[in-house]
């Protein structure tokens, strides 16, 4: 409780370790792709960030790579990991291909009508409905963990548009400028149900925003 009376309570969004994937496909919600060695070192050090917190509730995106990052955090905090689909990676129509810009789908003409609408985005699930499904499970972790802490483990997209969208600022974006490391922990303070803060940290190290995934 904080003096006023109003029970304060913070739920951290961690982005998921660094994803094997040598052939840099944007693998987005398809299955088969977990951590790197070097991601479940960013699993760990973000365990080890969240280690003397007060968190009593943890939910976690249905893709490996976030299944597999929660691990290190549950055994640290010694909680059992609660499987939430609005974590989920946002919808890509590019999923499965690569999209960089030597020989990406980026170039081929037969992709161009997706990108008509960066705003929307046309080649996605839209930033509202992404903004409104993160916002439902980070008020199902604050009412689970009213008073303490909880952690959602989920993906840079949607994090991102989470923060964006509760700091009244306009959903569309430059993807280079996300402040959304991989293993970052975004953290939302809240005063009963009114958002208090908003803080940033990164125990896995600054990251390529821009990298394939998310």
């Amino acid at each position: 409780m904080s003096a006023e009376g109003t029970v304060r309570t913070t739920v951290h969004l961690v982005r998921h370790g660094e994803v094997h994937n040598p052939e840099k496909i944007l693998y987005g919600r398809l299955p088969g792709y977990g951590l790197s060695d070097r991601g479940r070192e960013q699993a760990r050090r973000a365990a080890a960030h969240l280690g003397g917190n007060d968190v009593t509730a943890l939910y976690v995106s249905p893709m490996q790579r976030a299944q597999e990052t929660a691990v290190p955090i549950a055994e640290t905090l010694d909680l059992v990991p609660v499987t939430d689909e609005r974590l989920i990676e946002a919808g890509n129509a590019f999923e499965g291909l690569t999209v960089g810009v030597g020989d990406g789908a980026l170039r081929r003409p037969e992709y161009w009508p997706l990108l008509r609408n960066p705003f929307r985005p046309s080649w996605g699930e839209p930033y509202l409905e992404i903004a409104h499904r993160m916002l439902g499970v980070v008020h199902r972790a604050r009412t689970a963990a009213a008073g303490h802490e909880a952690v959602c483990v989920s993906h840079q997209l949607p994090i991102w548009t989470l923060r964006r969208f509760l700091a009244g600022e306009r959903l569309w974006h430059d993807p280079r400028r996300r402040q959304c490391s991989l293993g970052s922990v975004t953290s939302f303070v809240f005063d009963d149900e009114s958002l208090a803060d908003i803080a940033y940290a990164e125990p896995g190290g600054v990251t390529d925003p821009t990298a394939t995934g998310a």
